[in-house]
């Protein structure tokens, strides 16, 4: 048998690449773009919850990207209180593989990957179902996924007004700093959840509650906004969907699946279907389906999180790698 090696970047090796907003948002684009015409395919996630008794759990992510000939898996682990331990919420591994032979290819630290590559979906869900021309952004959650989100959806839109809140001071408040630092403009951080939403243009809900609680508003919501509530555990109202003209999904087959997610129990109940949805991101990104199409409309986008997100990120992680001679290359035969 020829040898073969295995690639490998550290979360080191990853910060060392500094993937720029324009490449990570392009190599999720182009993911989104292959979804939507037929060339991916992506299994729902699994759950492991090793110990009841503990606050986390295991996602495993599977998928292939045709165009590249790229297969992964991806494992994270979702503990909501590694803080305590100073530890980041979620690590995950991610492995690549040729989707032609089974060849492993690649493993990578994929704990920036996961934040960057959420952070992105959320992006490209405001570009293409967002008012025009937004100017406050609301955004509940501090951790985790939080700063990839109004990073890049600053980059996307400038916002004149950036609103933050999550349940601990010291971390909404960090978190603050952060964002002023790397984004050059001030952030207005806000100790409750209705002044941080109510009227925002773009509305986001990255929550790390541990059981539903109803804590967004519909009354919140002003017609023509987009919102985008993808925490863990449900924070939103019944009737949220009656204030909505668009409901975009990442992908539907992960919206059947396991005990999580904002609108789990409007699935549940039959409130949503596949049939009452406008569609999935990916076939917006194609063109087979339109965004917004108008001033008027109020969009609603949930995302649970694609295996090709994490694939092709990755994938373009790689390639960055090898132009700059980073990483390690281990022997597998």
């Amino acid at each position: 048998m020829t040898s073969i090696e295995l690639r490998y970047l550290s979360g080191l090796d990853i910060k060392a690449l500094e993937m720029t907003d324009s490449e990570i948002l392009a190599a999720i684009e182009d993911s989104l773009r292959a979804q939507g015409n037929n060339e991916t395919v992506i299994e729902p996630r699994m759950h492991l919850i090793p110990d009841a008794s503990v606050d986390g759990h295991f996602n495993v992510l599977r998928g292939y990207i045709g165009p590249s000939n790229v297969a992964g898996v991806k494992i994270v682990g979702d503990y909501h209180n590694n803080y305590q331990q100073g530890l980041p919420s979620e690590f995950a591994l991610l492995n690549l593989f040729d989707g032609k032979t089974g060849q492993p290819k690649a493993i990578l630290d994929a704990t920036a990957i996961t934040e960057m590559r959420t952070g992105a979906i959320t992006a490209l869900g405001a570009k293409y179902l967002a008012p025009s021309k937004p100017k406050i952004l609301g955004h509940i959650g501090a951790r985790g996924t939080a700063y990839w989100n109004v990073k890049l959806l600053d980059h996307l839109f400038d916002f004149e007004e950036i609103r933050i809140h999550s349940r601990r001071p010291e971390s909404r408040d960090a978190f603050a700093k952060q964002l002023e630092k790397d984004l050059g403009k001030p952030i207005r951080v806000t100790d409750n959840w209705q002044d941080c939403l109510d009227g925002a243009d773009i509305l986001v809900e990255a929550s790390r509650l541990t059981e539903p609680t109803p804590l967004f508003k519909s009354s919140w919501i002003k017609p023509g906004t987009l919102v985008i509530p993808y925490g863990t555990m449900s924070t939103v109202e019944d009737d949220i969907i009656e204030h909505m003209d668009k409901i975009v999904v990442d992908d539907w087959g992960q919206c059947l699946i396991g005990p999580f997610g904002c609108l789990r129990r409007h699935v549940d109940s039959g409130q949503i279907t596949q049939q009452s949805i406008h569609g999935e991101l990916g076939e917006i990104v194609a063109g087979r389906k339109p965004g917004r199409e108008n001033h008027d409309e109020t969009c609603l986008f949930w995302h649970r999180g694609l295996s090709t997100s994490d694939i092709a990120l990755g994938a373009a992680m790689l390639e960055k790698a090898d132009r700059l001679g980073i990483g390690h290359r281990l022997p597998y035969a």
